[in-house]
C-alpha cells in the first residue's frame, strides 16, 4: 500500500478541457471516492493515474515515487504496481475464474494456487469458484473475481472504475461490502470512481467531488453531506430544499421561520439549504413554538412511499407560493390536503445569494 498524490493535473482534448488543475491526496491504506456526474472528468483522472493516457500538466506520485509527470516520466501501466477494476468486471471469457485471478501472478504462484485461493476467499468466494468460467458466474460474482484479480499481485494502489454498475440494488450493497472487506484486509490504498452518491458516501473515507473537470470539494462523507461547499454540490450529494433568506447574528429568517445557521459567517441576503429529513411534520399546530417564531403551517400536496421512509410534498402557507419536500420516517404520514405544522430541526447551511433567474415554485430536486 502507498499514498497517492496528484498535483496540478490537467487534460484537454483539442479545445475541450476535461481536467483543470486537480490536486488530490489519498492516504495510505484509505479509500477515496471520486464523485461526479457524467462528463465531469472522473474517468479521465483514473486513466491518468493508471497510465492509460498521459497528463498535459502536473504529476502523479505513488508511495513517494513519480509515476507520471507532464513532459517527463510516464511509466507504463504494468510498471506502476496498480490494480484496476473496470466497469462490468471485464474478465477474460476464455479463462476460468482462477486463471483470471492468477493472470498477473508469477508463474510459480499461479502453479501453486495458494494466492488465488486466498484472494478468492478474501472477496467471499470459496475455492470451488476457481474452475468456473465467466458465463457461469452471476454479475456480483464476476465483480468479486475482478477485484480478486486486481488484488492478487499485491498492488500498491487499486483503482475501481464504477465497478458496481448494472447490479441490482441488493447485489450492489452485498458486493460493496465484500469489496470494502477485502480492501481493508489487504490494507490497500484505493480510489473509487462513481456517479452514485450513496455509493460514494458509504464507501469512501473521504469523498472528492469533481465538477466540469475541477475538484470542488474533498471531505469526509458526513462533512460533505452536512456542509456542502455550494448549492450545486448540496443538490448533487442528496436532496436539498433551497430557500431565500436573510442572515443576522448567526440566525437566518426564511419561509420556514427563524433558524440556526451551521456557519455564521454570512450576513444579509443568503440562500438557505435544508435537508428534507430536517423538516418535521405535526398534524396539530404547536402553538407555543409558533408564538416563539418557530415553524410555519403548510398543506400536504401528496406523498411517495419508499418503505423505510416517505417523501411528502408541501405547499407552504406563505405570501409567495412555495413547494418543498420533507422526508419522514414516521409510518403515520399525513394525507393529501391535510394542514400540518412544519418545523426545522438542527442548523441549516447558508450560501451567498444567486442572481434571480425567474420563479422556481418547487425548491427541491426532482428526484425523491
Amino acid at each position: 500500500m502507498a499514498e497517492l498524490r496528484c498535483e496540478g493535473l490537467a487534460k484537454s482534448y483539442g479545445a475541450r478541457s476535461v481536467l483543470r488543475n486537480v490536486d488530490l491526496v489519498v492516504d495510505e491504506g484509505a479509500l477515496t471516492a471520486i464523485l461526479g456526474a457524467s462528463g465531469s472528468g472522473k474517468t479521465t483522472l483514473l486513466r491518468i493515474v493508471m497510465g492509460f493516457i498521459e497528463t498535459d500538466e502536473g504529476t502523479v506520485t505513488v508511495g513517494g515515487s513519480v509515476v507520471a509527470q507532464a513532459g517527463g516520466v510516464n511509466l507504463a501501466p504494468d510498471k506502476r504496481e496498480m490494480g484496476y477494476v473496470a466497469q462490468e468486471g471485464a474478465l477474460f471469457p476464455h479463462l476460468s475464474a482462477g486463471e483470471n485471478v492468477g493472470f498477473g501472478l508469477r508463474r510459480s504462484e499461479r502453479k501453486n494456487g495458494a494466492r488465488v485461493t486466498e484472494v478468492l476467499e478474501l472477496v467471499g468466494l470459496d475455492g470451488s469458484y476457481a474452475g468456473r468460467r465467466a458465463h457461469e458466474l452471476s454479475g456480483g460474482e464476476q465483480r468479486r473475481v475482478a477485484l480478486a484479480r486486481a488484488l492478487a499481485p499485491r498492488p500498491r494502489l487499486v483503482l475501481l472504475d464504477e465497478p458496481f454498475s448494472g447490479l441490482d440494488a441488493a447485489l450492489r450493497v452485498e458486493t460493496r461490502e465484500a469489496v470494502l472487506h477485502a480492501l481493508a484486509q489487504e490494507g490497500t490504498t484505493a480510489v473509487l470512481v462513481t456517479h452514485d452518491q450513496a455509493e460514494a458516501l458509504s464507501m469512501g473515507r473521504e469523498v472528492a467531488v469533481l465538477r466540469e473537470g475541477r475538484l470542488v470539494q474533498r471531505a469526509e462523507p458526513a462533512a460533505l453531506y452536512r456542509a456542502p461547499v455550494d448549492v450545486e454540490v448540496a443538490r448533487f450529494v442528496g436532496e436539498a430544499v433551497v430557500l431565500e433568506g436573510d442572515c443576522s447574528s448567526g440566525r437566518v429568517t426564511c419561509a420556514l421561520g427563524e433558524l440556526d445557521v451551521l456557519d455564521a459567517g454570512l450576513e444579509g441576503p443568503v440562500q438557505v439549504m435544508i435537508r428534507p429529513e430536517q423538516i418535521r411534520l405535526a398534524r396539530r399546530a404547536r402553538i407555543n413554538e409558533q408564538a416563539d417564531g418557530h415553524g410555519v403551517m403548510a398543506n400536504v400536496i401528496d406523498h411517495s412511499y419508499y418503505g423505510p421512509d416517505s417523501v411528502v410534498r408541501l405547499a407552504l402557507n406563505t405570501p409567495r407560493a412555495l413547494v418543498i419536500k420533507a422526508r419522514t420516517f414516521d409510518p403515520d404520514v399525513p394525507d393529501a390536503g391535510e394542514a400540518v405544522h412544519v418545523l426545522v430541526v438542527g442548523p441549516v447551511v447558508t450560501y451567498p445569494p444567486q442572481p434571480p433567474t425567474g420563479s422556481t415554485p418547487d425548491t427541491t430536486k426532482n428526484q425523491p
